[in-house]
């Protein structure tokens, strides 16, 4: 029968256990759960807790939870422990994952910690990459085949040398030649279907998908999910295999790129850990810059009106139909960039696009201005207010969508030209742009048709 896991039963268990001094039964309760489910539960103790508790699991226990945690928490508990603890630790996690948190270690406890490690050889080469690229991504733990060996001798090498938890890493198998450089592929399955005396070489496949070291993480998560790879090789100078991506790693990616994107489109800066883990101060100041940058852009808004002044002591209804008009104007807009910054990141358009995304949104922009004025007019005349008004208003919201659509399909675009994350063109920044531009439109018709 399966297990279900009960965050709140568990950790109350737990903490039961270390008020009552029985440190012993707190580590087992945390051992017998699943690793993504010890993590949770750990990561919900005090501080304290988490020190104190950490080096008593059993070290396969206590690699997962440093695996599994946020990277800046992981690296403010592994600050806690002794030099020996951590060592321990790191020799059992993966290969990129201890790269992640020694790179994130002062560089001299780091240097201290790899000279204390088994097989310090196996995580350096992953510390000279970003950790945003695929270097820096990339484990190097992985089986490779050669051209010339056997699918027998390839079998027994899966069997006696391949890397644990081998899951990840053996589903395709990479082969190499004598100076390391990839030049096909397989997968276990082949192997398994393929004659014992066949040759690697007349079973695999030499068209390899590759990345370099230095790509940006985004364009590896891009091409293994247009090709629909669970690993993906990563190669140096001369293409020689370095290591490999695999689908977890994939999945970690996509979710930090998504949430970063999210947060920017908010109008803030990325956070660099768990919502609650961030002080109160850093939450702020990630958000001042953008807030002040609205706060006096939604300024030019106050600037327009006052421009307006006479023509709206002239016809006081005007004013009633100002929000609904900047509204619309501004969630026609966030529409259009929240689609085009989706479809850059996935590739569907580029800079190329421009004029085709521009005139598409005209045509788009035009329909739903048609949609909205006619419903607007409606609304004008339902209110009782002068039909010269109501033709105003239909008229303004027709071509306050129509901008907003065109503006919203090309800043995008233009950030990107600039290089610059098209995210950062936020659709707060949108709609306060637009808030202004678009009064500035209602006003100009209003005052050409009630002839002010």
């Amino acid at each position: 029968m399966e297990r279900v896991f009960d965050l709140d039963a568990v950790l109350a268990e737990v903490r039961r256990a270390l008020e009552a001094g029985r440190i012993d039964e707190a580590v087992r309760l945390l051992s017998d759960q699943r690793p993504a489910d010890l993590v949770e539960v750990f990561e919900e103790l005090e501080d304290e807790e988490q020190v104190d508790l950490l080096p008593r699991l059993e070290v396969e226990d206590s690699a997962d939870v440093l695996e599994y945690m946020d990277d800046l928490e992981a690296a403010d508990l592994a600050d806690e422990l002794t030099d020996a603890d951590l060592a321990r630790i790191i020799d059992e996690m993966e290969p990129d994952e201890a790269a992640d948190l020694l790179g994130d270690l002062e560089p001299e406890r780091r240097r201290t910690i790899l000279a204390q490690l088994e097989d310090p050889d196996e995580i350096r080469p992953l510390l000279l990459y970003d950790d945003e690229t695929a270097g820096g991504r990339m484990t190097s733990d992985v089986l490779v085949l050669r051209r010339r060996m056997t699918v027998a001798d390839a079998l027994q090498a899966v069997r006696t040398t391949a890397p644990s938890p081998s899951a990840e890493t053996l589903y395709y198998l990479y082969v190499v030649d004598r100076d390391g450089r990839l030049v096909g592929v397989t997968c276990l399955y082949d192997l398994l279907r393929a004659d014992a005396r066949a040759l690697i070489a007349d079973i695999m496949s030499s068209d390899v998908i590759s990345v370099r070291a230095d790509v940006d993480q985004e364009q590896v998560a891009r091409l293994m999910t247009r090709y629909s790879l669970l690993s993906a090789p990563v190669v140096g100078y001369g293409d020689v295999l370095l290591g490999v991506i695999t689908h977890d790693d994939l999945l970690d990616v996509m979710e930090q790129e998504a949430t970063e994107d999210i947060q920017r489109q908010g109008a803030m800066q990325p956070l660099d850990r768990n919502y609650l883990d961030t002080p109160a101060l850093t939450v702020a100041r990630k958000r001042a810059g953008w807030l002040l940058l609205l706060f006096f852009t939604g300024t030019l808004t106050s600037r327009v009106l006052q421009a307006f002044e006479a023509e709206l002591a002239a016809v006081v209804s005007l004013a009633f139909f100002i929000p609904l008009l900047i509204g619309t104007g501004g969630n026609a807009g966030a529409q259009t960039t929240s689609t085009i910054i989706r479809s850059l990141a996935l590739g569907e358009i580029d800079l190329d696009d421009a004029w085709h995304v521009l005139w598409h949104e005209l045509r788009v922009g035009m329909l739903l201005g048609l949609i909205v004025g006619v419903i607007g007019f409606g609304l004008a005349l339902f209110w009782e207010t002068q039909f010269s008004v109501a033709q105003a208003v239909a008229l303004a919201l027709l071509a306050i969508v129509v901008w907003a659509n065109a503006v919203g399909s090309l800043l995008p675009l233009l950030a990107t030209r600039l290089h610059i994350d098209p995210a950062l063109v936020s659709n707060p920044l949108m709609s306060t742009l637009v808030d202004a531009t678009g009064l500035l439109i209602y006003l100009q018709i209003a005052k050409v048709i009630l002839e002010l």
